[in-house]
């Protein structure tokens, strides 16, 4: 169990918070339990929900990849809440667990993965373990396969999502059920 109370079940109770619910349940990505843990700080929990679920299900970077990303990150970050949690649109665009392993182990030198995937997971892993290799010539790469904004999306993706799996992580957020 988590470090930290979380609110009883189906706490908090408003419509706010429903629709959350219910957009945790059509996405996945997050369940019941990191609504109420969130939802300790009702103002702060719409804000960090929405930005948690537009950063990973909106933008311009392939969903698919986004799911790999995120979970590379979670295990990275040693998170099982969030490793184990799944997104539903990535399952059904065709996004499978043995892809997904692979994008967290050696990506580099598997062919399901074009050039602009390997440059976008090496992105993720990079910046946590050998942050320096981010140079110029990185980015510059990276600039053959995505726009600057794309790029822009990818890095507050990662940034945002493993700061909170390491956050989750530190209070030993467990998933519903």
């Amino acid at each position: 169990m988590a470090y930290v109370n979380l609110l009883p079940l189906g706490q908090p109770d408003s419509d706010k918070f429903d629709k959350m619910r219910a957009r945790a349940e059509e996405l996945g990505g997050v369940d019941e339990n990191f609504i109420r843990l969130v939802g300790q700080v009702p103002n702060y929990a719409e804000a960090l929900f929405d930005a948690l679920t537009h950063s990973h299900a909106d933008g311009n970077v392939d969903h698919k990849l986004k799911e790999i990303i995120r979970i590379q990150l979670a295990r990275q970050a040693e998170d099982p809440y969030f490793e184990n949690q799944r997104s539903k649109q990535a399952a059904e665009a065709g996004l499978t667990e043995e892809v997904i392993d692979a994008g967290s182990d050696d990506f580099e030198n598997d062919d399901r993965f074009n050039a602009a995937e390997k440059w976008a997971l090496s992105y993720a892993r990079l910046m946590y373990t050998e942050p320096k290799k981010l140079d110029k010539a990185f980015y510059d790469e990276g600039k053959t396969h995505y726009s600057e904004a794309e790029i822009m999306e990818l890095g507050g993706f990662i940034a945002f999502h493993y700061g909170m799996q390491v956050f989750t992580r530190a209070i030993g957020l467990q998933a519903a059920g």
